[in-house]
């Protein structure tokens, strides 16, 4: 499987699998389906320090990666947010491993220190994922979300990074 950054040309994929997980998951907390234009404008946010990735089969786009700046103020710039995404004919399947594991030496070559992950529910599958690859949970956000007419508490994981990737990785 061939992983590379994502392109302007992976909008629908990319699109179509993120709709998925808003319209029926808590994977995101998100609750409005996105538009292609703003698939696109989100690739383009996501071409130079905070990047995405795709992971490609038989020119399928089975899943995406990416990052985004963690918090606003300058203090947290070396700090980012992880999201993983995989189309649900490629879950279970080391698809998640695979991007996951890719894009965090990718973020660390940017010079990035920190990748938070927030996981909605705890949910085992993500967590699992993270864990794997050197997360750790630091906490767990109260009822912070709300989503399909429940509140949702929200995992907070964390893993650190070193300029040539991670900190005790361990995969």
């Amino acid at each position: 499987m061939l992983v590379r950054l994502a392109r302007l040309a992976d909008a629908e994929a990319l699109r179509a699998i993120y709709n998925e997980e808003v319209l029926h998951t808590t994977a995101t907390l998100d609750l409005v389906p996105r538009g292609l234009a703003t698939q696109r404008e989100w690739i383009l946010e996501h071409s130079g320090a905070h990047p995405a990735i795709v992971a490609v089969e038989a020119g399928e786009i089975a899943g995406f990666a990416s990052v985004a700046p963690y918090r606003t103020r300058p203090g947290y710039s070396t700090t980012v947010e992880d999201s993983v995404y995989v189309a649900a004919p490629w879950r279970r399947q080391g698809v998640g491993r695979l991007l996951l594991g890719e894009l965090l030496p990718l973020v660390a070559r940017h010079g990035f220190h920190s990748v938070m992950a927030r996981v909605v529910d705890a949910h085992p599958a993500s967590v699992a994922l993270h864990r794997s690859l050197g997360f750790t949970l630091v906490g767990i956000e109260r009822e912070v979300g709300r989503k399909f007419g429940r509140w949702r508490d929200v995992a907070l994981l964390q893993c650190m990074l070193s300029p040539d990737g991670l900190d005790g990785h361990p995969g």
